[in-house]
């Protein structure tokens, strides 16, 4: 695996890669700024949308290699597994792999359901499953691997086994209970930096004032909340003029392409209304749309 120089922000390169040595596979990203793998609003027009902002890399949200529901996958996003188990793993990587960046694997979900089902963050106590899943995704694919882990007990006993299986970690130094509220343990995760051999990519409340100072002390940062409807944001973060000046029409446009359902669009219509003066007024709006073209004509008119 190679990365270059990354010790602050003025000696970053210009081209950055990780991968896998031992299989000769690399992947290389324009700059250290990743979309954040999230299950709702990590659509295909919002992951395009993002790249066309200048994002080095976007995340699909969760996704169970059970599920047999087609995905679309034509901007070729970093692809997170969630699961308890190996079980239909090699068949999935197998279909999608092509369409890969790279594979990653979910051990941070601190949901409802991820607790009653035992996946995420509650896996951390079942040690030899994660690294048999881990094992399985490294034998099923050439691609990077990486993992996106949250604070806990078992958290750097997982990571060590990890650096056997992965390109980078991704950490989140909140935990379980504290789900995305108070806030991230930051010395936890510099920490967990200065003990690995491998890139780490830290997540978990990374903003426009203080992502450029992160990546001083991290070779990557993940953006999520702070980029619900506003993929604007890694255009802004690296000074650039390509500001996409009406995403959420194009917003739209994407996702009429990939045939997304009206439910979908709503979620995200209500999400583009963040950071408006007229916001609230524009969701109330917004909850009261029936169709497609209520929300068009709405999105318009504000």
């Amino acid at each position: 695996m190679k990365i270059g120089n990354l010790k602050s922000e003025r000696q970053m390169p210009k081209h950055l890669s990780l991968g896998c040595s031992d299989k000769g596979s690399s992947l290389t990203f324009k700059n250290r700024f990743f979309l954040a793998p999230m299950l709702e609003y990590n659509d295909i027009a919002f992951r395009l949308l993002c790249k066309k902002a200048g994002v080095g890399l976007v995340y699909t949200g969760m996704v169970n290699p059970l599920n047999p529901k087609a995905i679309a996958l034509d901007d070729k996003p970093g692809i997170q597994l969630f699961s308890t188990s190996s079980k239909g793993i090699p068949a999935f990587i197998k279909k999608y792999d092509s369409k890969a960046s790279l594979w990653d694997f979910n051990l941070g979900c601190p949901s409802k359901i991820a607790k009653k089902l035992g996946f995420g963050v509650f896996l951390h106590n079942n040690i030899e499953t994660i690294e048999s899943i881990l094992k399985i995704i490294k034998n099923s694919t050439k691609k990077p691997i990486t993992i996106k882990i949250r604070k806990s007990s078992e958290t750097e006993r997982i990571i060590k086994i990890a650096e056997k299986y992965c390109s980078a970690i991704c950490i989140h130094p909140r935990t379980a209970e504290q789900g995305y509220s108070g806030e991230p343990d930051i010395e936890y995760a510099e920490k967990i930096k200065s003990r690995v051999k491998i890139p780490v990519i830290y997540s978990g409340n990374v903003n426009e004032k203080n992502a450029k100072e992160l990546l001083k002390k991290f070779d990557f940062v993940m953006i999520g909340r702070e980029a619900i409807g506003d993929p604007n944001i890694f255009s802004r973060l690296q000074g650039k003029s390509n500001i996409i000046k009406y995403p959420f029409q194009e917003y739209l446009k994407l996702a009429e392409k990939y045939k997304l359902k009206y439910s979908q669009i709503k979620i995200q219509a209500l999400a583009f209304t963040r950071k408006k003066e007229n916001a609230k007024k524009i969701r109330l709006e917004i909850v009261k749309a029936k169709t497609l073209d209520d929300i068009k004509k709405i999105m318009r008119e504000f």
